[in-house]
């Protein structure tokens, strides 16, 4: 009996053995292949070579007429003293800018290319050439310019209006003029407004370390896909510059408002906004199902406005436009500003007891707000 248990008894071990090895030689290397794969490293290395043939560097001259003093800095000395002569200097600037169409329409900031007598772009491939100012629009902080290059690579577009925070997204211009550089972070806000510094402020704030050079460049996604355009670093003296160092407040203003204004640039050489003649302020409500709710009281109604022949009054509660519920007001008047005149609206007001619908045909702005 025993002599029988022990023919199976090792046969079995040596079967035993034999399967941990394989295990040890296959199939446990195979899992520890699949964990290091599931733990490999995270690179946006393909969205930044999506994106960089489309972001361009820009480089300006202004010419500058200084009165010369001739060492003269006394204010009696200069009353004796003969006119002085203008002495002409060349005052240089830098910042980025984002390459939109094949035909090369570029989006950059105004503030970038304001008062420049010469402007030149140079691209990722070591191209160069002179730009064209097509037009611009101090009200969002935006210009577009364009040069004549072949075979340009336009930016893919993202919908900023998904942007959410949270999400990674990355930076590409030309900061202090170290050519093409790339920094990364995170959403950190969406519609920042109140810095005063445009009259449509609606900004995604982000934690990516932009600098004096960033100006006008991408903010993409993980994708490549332009999010926004690098505007403004937000100081620790909490004022808004340009030119400073950042302290980890970023704002670009999003891709969906700079494509308007580009379109309009492009085909109108200003950008036509909706206006309807009211001035507003925002209130806060409760809803029937205990939410929290906007709306927007008319303070100022235009003289023949579209909103006064819509029948608009003082004192009227905006609460709807085109069925949808008042959220933020200042959205909302943005809303309006990026209708065409001609579009009709329908406004939803409460009038003391009464619910009103009124139509109202848009108006022009008939202003770019340009310097």
């Amino acid at each position: 009996m025993l002599k029988h248990l022990s023919l199976i008894f090792w046969p079995a071990i040596a079967g035993l053995f034999g399967a941990l090895l394989l295990l040890d030689r296959w199939v446990l290397p195979e899992e520890e292949n699949r964990w290091s794969e599931r733990n490999e490293r995270v690179s946006y290395a393909r969205a930044v070579r999506n994106a960089t043939p489309a972001v361009v560097n820009i480089y300006t001259a202004k010419l500058i007429t200084d009165p010369e003093t001739n060492g003269l800095d006394d204010s009696f000395f200069r009353r004796l003293s003969p006119p002085r002569s203008q002495r002409p200097r060349l005052e240089r600037s830098l910042g980025s800018g984002v390459i939109m169409t094949a035909e090369g329409h570029i989006l950059t900031n105004n503030h970038v290319i304001a008062g420049a007598d010469a402007i030149q772009v140079m691209l990722h491939d070591g191209r160069s050439a002179n730009a064209l100012v097509i037009g611009t629009d101090s009200a969002t902080d935006l210009a577009v310019l364009q040069i004549q290059l072949p075979d340009l690579k336009p930016i893919e577009l993202a919908d900023s209006d998904q942007a959410q925070v949270g999400d990674v997204v990355l930076a590409i211009g030309n900061p202090l003029g170290f050519g093409h550089s790339v920094t990364q972070g995170i959403v950190s806000a969406l519609g920042r407004y109140g810095l005063q510094l445009s009259t449509y402020e609606n900004y995604i704030q982000t934690d990516a370390s932009i600098h004096l050079g960033n100006s006008g460049g991408a903010l993409i996604d993980t994708r490549g896909r332009l999010l926004g355009i690098n505007t403004l670093i937000y100081t620790a003296n909490n004022q808004a510059q340009n030119a400073r160092s950042g302290i980890g407040i970023s704002l670009a203003i999003p891709a969906d408002l700079a494509i308007f204004v580009m379109e309009d640039l492009i085909s109108y050489g200003e950008v036509i906004r909706g206006w309807l003649g009211v001035s507003v302020e925002p209130i806060g409500g409760i809803l029937p199902s205990g939410e929290s709710s906007q709306a927007l009281e008319v303070v100022a109604v235009a003289p023949d406005s579209p909103a006064q022949k819509a029948g608009v009054r003082v004192d009227d509660i905006i609460t709807h436009i085109n069925g949808e519920r008042v959220q933020d007001g200042r959205l909302t008047m943005h809303q309006i500003a990026r209708l065409r005149p001609g579009d009709a609206i329908k406004i939803s007001v409460q009038r003391k007891n009464q619910s009103l619908d009124l139509r109202a045909i848009v108006g022009a702005l008939n202003q770019s707000i340009n310097p």
